[in-house]
């Protein structure tokens, strides 16, 4: 009787501490404008160090092995990387979503099922993408038109860098389990300890060994590890529903289905942009080494507008997430009120600023002037025009957030993917003169962004009762 009550005593006190982890980070009620910028800057500088660390391989490339190994790391390979890389945020985002609705709806055991099982898929995953990168890298590059005075340095990179698939898969489920209950400053500090560690070894990799890609290549790939180790750490030393346990790493049925009925559109949708970047890049290296560095460069400024922006996007799918969850829908749809004119601002500030400081920020990774003045056409054709991308990022983020995750596929894939490679196929060919290519992209954002708008105005986004699949669904508890 004694052990009976024992084991009762213990069942309710776990009960107790799941209900108090789940519950740790509620942010359906109070202020929106605040909640949201506890979110956005954690993210924003954990999304900051990520930019950070893969800048610091274009910038000592390019300082210390020359233009070449500059065009190498950050063009093809920096494409095709960007596809790997959105396939894995994107899965992690189904497993932020699934999470932080199920938190909103307080049901610890879901959230278990969720982990352990975003888990498996990263490290099943990872394991699937090392091996077909390694097998397609040199097709992949030879169907980009890669130059060939670059693509002995682009192999190296890109089948170096696959190798560290299954750490960054990993790291990003973490990241998007922690940030999904409220916690976005662990990311951070894993990312910053990434970053210092890449920073560190491209020093004495590519400046003290000589190892020229390889050592930038490398560098990238010990960083990703430590990421990953530190989230699995935290998440195995983690009380509550959080806590992930090596042997119950398995795929739960329903679990892995809400994660990827999610994850998979969200993973595609932000590869739309890439798909037609692929094409974009051809295009690009049909121009010469120059213009591939110099767009290399220009890319790595860009970025830090997509973090800003990816930063908002990711704060507001996991604040719709929990307010779907507990039925908020007002507080959804303020929440994207609010959003729209913080990353409205922040666009314009950024516009700005690039445009002004633009050959002093392209000089930080090439002294080559005919680089430089490529790079400024590039800046004054693209970036003042980013505030028509915002409705994009926040209309489809909070609409990802409350569980539908194939209409905005949809609606990217044919206001970007499309209409970009429409573009390139008709006009370029006929025109060859790189400002035809630059302009096509703030054409398909304002296209875009008017598709979106019409759908969440329409409101239909709301009329799948998704969160009430989930819960019956994640009830059964079934297992793969």
């Amino acid at each position: 009787m004694f052990c009976v009550l024992r084991v009762k005593e213990r069942a309710l006190a776990m009960a107790k501490t799941s209900a108090a982890a789940v519950q740790a980070a509620d942010i359906t009620q109070g202020v929106i404008w605040k909640q949201l910028l506890v979110y956005f800057f954690p993210i924003l500088l954990g999304t900051f160090f990520q930019q950070l660390y893969n800048t610091a391989d274009a910038v000592i490339v390019g300082q210390f092995v020359g233009t070449r190994a500059l065009a190498a790391v950050g063009g093809s390979t920096g494409t095709l990387v960007t596809v790997v890389v959105n396939l894995f945020v994107g899965i992690a985002s189904g497993t932020t979503v699934l999470v932080a609705q199920r938190v909103g709806a307080r049901d610890a055991g879901a959230v278990s099922r969720a982990v352990h099982t975003s888990a498996a898929i990263s490290l099943m995953g990872g394991a699937a993408f090392t091996v077909i990168g390694l097998l397609l890298a040199r097709p992949a590059l030879a169907a980009m038109g890669t130059p060939a005075d670059i693509m002995d340095y682009s192999l190296t990179y890109l089948r170096v860098y696959f190798l560290g698939c299954i750490p960054s898969f990993f790291y990003n489920i973490g990241a998007g389990v922690l940030r999904a209950v409220g916690d976005t400053k662990r990311p951070l500090y894993f990312l910053v300890a990434a970053c210092l560690t890449n920073i560190v070894l491209d020093l004495v990799f590519v400046v003290g060994f000589d190892w020229e890609v390889f050592g930038a290549a490398a560098a990238t790939v010990i960083s990703q590890v430590i990421s990953a180790v530190l989230a699995w750490v935290y998440l195995a030393r983690s009380q509550g529903p959080l806590r992930l346990e090596a042997r119950q790493v398995r795929l739960h049925k329903n679990a892995f289905s809400n994660v990827m009925r999610v994850g998979v559109p969200a993973a595609l949708q932000s590869n739309m942009y890439t798909i037609s970047n692929i094409l974009i890049q051809a295009s690009i290296n049909s121009f010469g080494t120059d213009t591939v560095a110099a767009w290399t460069a220009f890319g790595k400024l860009d970025g830090f507008f997509w973090m800003i922006s990816g930063a908002f996007g990711i704060a507001v799918t996991t604040f719709a997430g929990q307010n779907f969850g507990a039925g908020r829908i007002d507080r959804v749809r303020k929440s994207v009120r609010v959003c729209m004119g913080l990353e409205g601002a922040t666009a314009a500030v950024m516009s700005l600023l690039m445009c002004l400081c633009g050959p002093w920020l392209l000089g930080i990774f090439t002294q080559d002037t005919a680089v430089i003045d490529v790079g400024l056409v590039m800046v004054r054709w693209m970036m003042p025009f980013y505030l028509t991308f915002i409705m994009v990022e926040v209309y489809s983020a909070a609409i990802r957030g409350c569980g539908e995750s194939l209409v905005p596929m949809v609606l990217t894939g044919t206001g970007i993917c499309v209409f970009r490679v429409l573009w390139v196929l008709v006009l370029v060919p006929f025109v060859r003169d790189l400002r035809i290519i630059l302009v096509s992209y703030p054409i398909s954002w304002t296209l875009t962004s008017a598709l979106f708008f019409v759908y969440y105005r329409s409101g239909r986004w709301l009329h799948r009762p998704v969160l009430e699949n989930l819960a019956r669904q994640e009830q059964s508890g079934d297992e793969a």
